[in-house]
């Protein structure tokens, strides 16, 4: 092999081609079921998409809820990003953030609490979670 035919080679492990995030922005809402159609339009119906379509509803009603205390005029931006191996989305409220002990993904120790679910049902529907610092930005990772 000469190493011109090597460099090529090289060049061809080493590409990856481009892949852009899809930016989506929301009036602080409960009225989420199309939003959340949008945001799963790329992905293959057959994946658990009930799961992933309770994940995300559930990650963007606390966004609107606790975030933005159902404010109409903040906004829920939605970032989107499929690759390969990996469907990413991030979502981020204008809020003031949830502290890192509240990030518990437990369920209430009183079976008829009327709250405290939601962070455990995001939990089981993805394969990955990840906190921005101030607590307002979620990222929401399923492998393919």
């Amino acid at each position: 092999m000469s190493f011109f035919q090597g460099k090529n080679i090289l060049k061809k492990l080493l590409y990856r081609p481009k892949i852009n995030w899809s930016n989506f922005e929301l009036k602080s809402s409960l009225q989420l079921s199309e939003f959340v159609d949008l945001l799963l339009e790329p992905i293959d119906k057959s994946h658990s998409s009930y799961l992933i379509k309770l994940g995300l509803h559930e990650a963007l009603v606390n966004a609107v809820k606790h975030g933005n205390k159902l404010d109409p005029k903040k906004n829920i931006r939605v970032r989107r990003i499929i690759t390969p191996n990996w469907c990413v989305w991030q979502i981020q409220d204008q809020g003031s953030g949830l502290e890192l002990k509240k990030r518990s993904y437990r369920l209430p120790k009183k079976i008829s609490s009327i709250n405290g679910r939601g962070l455990y049902i995001i939990n089981e529907c993805f394969d990955d979670i990840r906190w921005s610092n101030k607590g307002n930005r979620l990222q929401l990772a399923l492998k393919r």
